[in-house]
């Protein structure tokens, strides 16, 4: 397993769906990621330092851990079959290691909340290639959009402060027009 980061979050122009691009720890393939509004917008917020007086989704599972004595060590985004990715939580608690099937969009919001580890094959490192270009060619994921303009996400290399600001400013209309 080669352990890899959330390194941006982007659009696909061509479906106008949200994408976590990880990145393999010291090299240059990445993992890109289609996923569902609502788990783009839980990685986000975590990603932006966000914090709410209550606990939303993401941040419930791991008080639960928590809670019945456990740790999440690390997600394991394992496979990929007929364009759907798989991921593993490996839970830790005392000497038992438990892991649980788990789609790789909650996995990797629920890993940034506990700063748990994540991973992937090198399988799928090697046969994922991406264009990370401004044009919005079929297949092509567009990172370069301003934030808020229609059609396009956050910018890579956003600080947190930026990234605040791009979410404050952020129409729940459109939340609306990804399909997932």
């Amino acid at each position: 397993m080669i352990k890899v980061r959330v390194q941006s979050l982007g659009l696909d122009q061509s479906t106008q769906s949200p994408v976590v691009i990880l990145q393999e720890e010291g090299g240059e393939r990445v993992l890109p990621i289609w996923i569902g509004p609502a788990e783009a917008s839980a990685i986000a917020m975590e990603l932006a330092g966000m914090k709410f007086p209550r606990p939303l989704t993401h941040d419930l599972f791991p008080l639960v851990i928590r809670g019945l004595g456990g740790t999440l060590t690390r997600v394991l985004i394992t496979r990929v079959h007929d364009n759907t990715y798989f991921a593993e939580l490996v839970i830790t608690r005392g000497d038992e290691v438990f892991t649980v099937d788990a789609r790789p969009s909650d996995s990797i919001a629920i890993a940034l909340r506990t700063q748990a580890q994540l991973f992937t094959t090198d399988d799928l490192l090697t046969a994922t290639t991406i264009s990370m270009a401004p044009e919005s060619d079929a297949g092509t994921v567009d990172l370069s959009g301003e934030p808020g303009s229609a059609g396009e996400g956050p910018q890579p290399g956003l600080n947190p402060e930026q990234l605040k600001e791009y979410l404050r400013n952020l129409d729940p209309e459109d939340l609306g027009r990804f399909n997932p």
